[in-house]
């Protein structure tokens, strides 16, 4: 059985924003891949050779979903650390547990994701990200 020195340090390690940060962006990656596989399945956005072989419209299908799937992977993922990350440090930093910390890390992350788009851009996916945030997090701690 761990000792009570080893579980400190599993502890110290699994609590680490760090880890926090790489674990919800694998969780996100895995998550994505599923969400982009299924949202492939029901699009029909790409038409389908009909004068191919049934095996080559298989293969096209398939690779398809695949490239969708991954796509959607990436983006949940980085979506997922990036938010992780900041909530973490945000908590962190304040020593306190409650909404204001997901909603400022919602609003990094709807920032950050927008940046391509210029400030107004980065505003708006600010104030998108932390409205649902808040909304989440009212949600999920409504009863307490």
């Amino acid at each position: 059985p761990p000792t009570q020195e080893q579980r400190a340090a599993a502890d110290d390690f699994t609590g680490s924003c760090a880890f926090k940060t790489v674990f919800s962006g694998v969780a996100g990656f895995g998550i994505g891949a599923v969400f982009g596989l299924v949202l492939s399945g029901i699009e029909f956005s790409s038409p389908v050779d009909t004068s191919a072989s049934t095996k080559q419209q298989i293969k096209t299908v398939f690779r398809d979903m695949g490239a969708k799937s991954f796509s959607s992977a990436k983006n949940f993922a980085v979506m997922a650390a990036i938010y992780s990350g900041s909530e973490c440090m945000i908590e962190s930093y304040r020593a306190r547990n409650d909404v204001y910390n997901s909603v400022a890390a919602g609003c990094i992350t709807g920032g950050t994701l927008a940046v391509r788009t210029g400030p107004k851009g980065m505003a708006a996916g600010c104030a998108g990200f932390a409205a649902f945030s808040a909304a989440i997090d009212w949600y999920m701690h409504k009863d307490d």
